[in-house]
């Protein structure tokens, strides 16, 4: 059975992430209307692309100079991406977006594929530009108006994932509060306020665990709006996103 649900915006984003370190580059970002039911959706698109293939169909295709095309849902919001070669896909969706140029936004995330010192592409994470941005106003803002104690936990409840290019991020907003925090002769924030290890996520939910086919989970998720708010799940992102380091 082809799984597509993620339960949590991080397993989506894990996800995706997986599939762009595999080479899946051209992408379809879009929303599931309110109407429509979100299983009837998933069985359309995996039956029109043919998607529930096993490894070594894919891999024949891949040798054929055929494109592979995976499908990934939470709630609403769905991406369809597929690698290089010929598909369905491509010539119905000639208005996909390549990864490497246009990042993937979801949820404050910025999905997107740079290319490393080996000079080989790589998947890479970051916390999108308007949403960093954002963060770093609000930390900066009140660097000097409260206690490192008050500090840690505000540093700890950010709840992005610490992708390798996050926590560059977590730790770029860590010295510029601690810079003013100097200036003003305050006592510095440690490093151990930031979350910087990341584990795998559950991506998918088992048949009997109770989740729910919209997206929807019984534990926790990722809560953005204590810290920045609602951000667009869709949308292009800018160019300048993926940096040519991953």
């Amino acid at each position: 059975m082809y799984k597509c649900d993620a339960t949590t915006v991080e397993g989506f984003v894990q996800q995706l992430a997986n599939l762009v370190a595999k080479g899946y580059r051209y992408y379809v970002l879009a929303s599931i209307p309110a109407r429509k039911e979100l299983a009837a959706v998933d069985a359309k698109l995996i039956n029109l692309y043919k998607l529930d293939l096993t490894k070594s169909a894919r891999y024949r295709r891949k040798l054929a100079g055929r494109a592979n095309v995976a499908y990934l849902r939470y709630g609403q919001t769905f991406v369809l991406i597929g690698t290089e070669g010929l598909h369905r896909f491509y010539d119905e969706n000639s208005h996909a977006l390549d990864v490497r140029r246009e990042p993937i936004r979801f949820h404050g995330y910025s999905i997107g594929s740079g290319k490393g010192g080996d000079g080989r592409f790589h998947a890479s994470v970051m916390i999108h530009a308007d949403a960093f941005t954002e963060l770093l106003a609000l930390f900066t803002g009140f660097a000097v108006h409260r206690s490192a104690e008050t500090l840690v936990r505000e540093f700890q409840s950010i709840q992005f994932s610490p992708f390798a290019r996050i926590r560059r991020q977590y730790l770029r907003l860590l010295r510029e509060v601690n810079e003013l925090r100097h200036a003003a002769g305050f006592e510095p924030v440690p490093t151990s306020a930031l979350r910087l290890r990341r584990l795998p996520v559950k991506v998918f939910r088992s048949e009997s665990s109770g989740g729910f086919a919209d997206g929807r989970t019984g534990g926790l998720q990722p809560n953005f709006s204590r810290i920045l708010g609602h951000w667009p799940e869709d949308g292009k992102c800018d160019r300048n996103d993926v940096k040519e380091e991953c």
